[in-house]
């Protein structure tokens, strides 16, 4: 059985001052032995990733980047390399968030190139794909997903080390959310287009996530479906009481 992942994306929000309180109540509100059925990432702004990285050192908590560049070193002002976040113990990072290739150009080549190399770094990357709302309403939502999909697996010759997110860009911060059926059908989709690429096994061990407005009130139900191995969450992961009952729901479903 895939372990599944709630990730908290926190975007340009938090300073140092509040991650102690933070993760100490968080944490306060888990059952024992929560990380065995449940993985915990925090993708936090690159000023807090030290501190966090610290004060989580002892928990299976797991603090992630937002992005990464895809060169070593240079000229590169206002980036960050894999070995700079290696260097403060940081071994996830978010690829392609629609914010991402919204404001900042990123492409399908560029989120391409920075997947291969992360997996090259020891850097596991949790790569978005989805579709806009006039995509969707014009009935090409797999052909986008699909061209997507297609872009992050080129080069990869293990799955090991990779995560997907289906993010639908309609239902980001807007209030709205997939159904859980549209959503299980998307991820389903992807799962079949690994399996084209490589096999049935490695598709049925990759981890997909669901990003897309999830929060307490509907997240039991996008857990419930067959090929939703999670969330990536926004809002609500910067609310401690909140992500807690997240991650409740998921230990309750998945629990051994």
């Amino acid at each position: 059985m895939r372990k599944p992942i709630l990730a908290g994306n926190w975007k340009m929000n938090g300073t140092n001052p509040e991650l102690p309180r933070f993760f100490e109540s968080l944490v306060q509100n888990l059952p024992a032995n929560w990380s065995e059925d449940v993985e915990v990432i925090f993708a936090l702004p690159y000023t807090l990733l030290q501190q966090a990285n610290v004060l989580c050192k002892s928990s299976p908590i797991t603090i992630a980047s937002q992005n990464i560049n895809q060169y070593e070193s240079g000229a590169y002002t206002g980036e960050i390399s894999a070995a700079m976040l290696k260097d403060i113990g940081v071994t996830t990072t978010l690829i392609g968030h629609s914010e991402r290739r919204q404001y900042y150009a990123e492409t399908d080549e560029s989120v391409s190139e920075k997947v291969r190399v992360c997996l090259e770094q020891g850097i596991r990357p949790i790569a978005c794909v989805g579709e806009t709302k006039d995509e969707r309403e014009s009935g090409v939502t797999e052909d986008v997903v699909a061209r997507q999909v297609t872009a992050i697996l080129a080069g990869v010759k293990d799955l090991a080390n990779l995560v997907i997110a289906y993010e639908p860009v309609w239902a980001i911060g807007t209030g709205l959310t997939a159904s859980d059926e549209q959503a299980n059908q998307v991820h389903s989709f992807i799962r079949d287009l690994v399996a084209k690429k490589f096999n049935d096994e490695q598709a049925q061990n990759l981890r997909i996530l669901y990003g897309g407005s999830a929060k307490p009130a509907n997240i039991d139900g996008l857990l419930k479906q067959e090929h939703i191995d999670g969330g990536l969450v926004g809002g609500a992961s910067l609310k401690a009481d909140d992500f807690s009952r997240m991650i409740n729901a998921a230990v309750e479903l998945y629990g051994r």
